[in-house]
């Protein structure tokens, strides 16, 4: 596991740097503090994260129905399927990964399914190992690493940094935007499909300007998932 954690130190400094920029993100769109952090330290997922942050802040806002009038209006308040359901597609690329993962861990159903949850996106690439073997232990100790990373950064972006002046003048506000720019770069170098990220492109610009962000970006992550359906015979013709 010590490789694991070497690896995951820098992975975790990226991470911090992610995260306090969603823990003021969060802020400044009406979530209180307490709640951005508890949801790092559930979800632990950049990517749903601020998807659904904002979603909810195109559809109403869960932050505000929590501070004004309890959970139950956040529940039923605008923009909460959408936005769960591009929380959703976010993470999707999990279950992939997880099967590909499951026969390298060891004991039953259950005891696989808690080691499970230590595969992110950053430690699952770096456990991988040439011929198809994978080291669960180096997986292990680099998210150990990145988990409370993440957390902490959290914590300081949701409250040092809540107002939307210091996000633009610590450059904060780019890092959301860039995020999921690197995202769509990074699919594209490993798997070069131009149709379903015209179609990604096509779907955020038309739904933005005439629907909520929630419903955006659900319609955007099911015109991502196109790309699962290319038949392989068609992948394997590119060179």
């Amino acid at each position: 596991m010590g490789n694991g954690i070497r690896v995951g130190v820098g992975l975790a400094a990226g991470a911090f740097l992610l995260a306090v920029g969603f823990g003021a993100f969060a802020v400044t769109h009406g979530w209180p503090a307490w709640l951005a952090i508890a949801m790092s330290a559930v979800v632990f997922s950049g990517s749903a994260q601020f998807a659904l942050v904002t979603a909810l802040a195109g559809g109403g806002g869960i932050g505000p129905a929590l501070v004004g009038g309890g959970i139950g209006p956040a529940l039923v308040g605008g923009g909460i399927g959408p936005a769960l359901a591009s929380a959703a597609l976010m993470n999707l690329r999990f279950v992939p990964m997880a099967a590909a993962t499951a026969r390298f861990l060891p004991g039953g159903p259950l005891r696989r399914a808690l080691q499970g949850q230590a595969v992110v996106d950053g430690s699952w690439v770096a456990a991988q190992r040439p011929g198809g073997g994978f080291d669960r232990r180096l997986m292990f100790g680099a998210t150990l690493v990145q988990w409370p990373a993440w957390v902490l950064g959290t914590a300081l972006g949701a409250l040092v940094v809540p107002g939307g002046s210091a996000l633009a003048a610590t450059g904060l506000d780019v890092i959301f935007p860039g995020f999921f720019a690197l995202l769509l770069l990074d699919a594209l170098r490993t798997a070069p499909r131009l149709a379903p990220a015209g179609a990604l492109a096509a779907a955020i610009a038309a739904t933005c300007r005439f629907m909520p962000s929630g419903g955006a970006l659900a319609l955007a992550g099911a015109a991502a998932v196109l790309a699962l359906r290319t038949p392989a015979r068609v992948r394997e013709a590119r060179p």
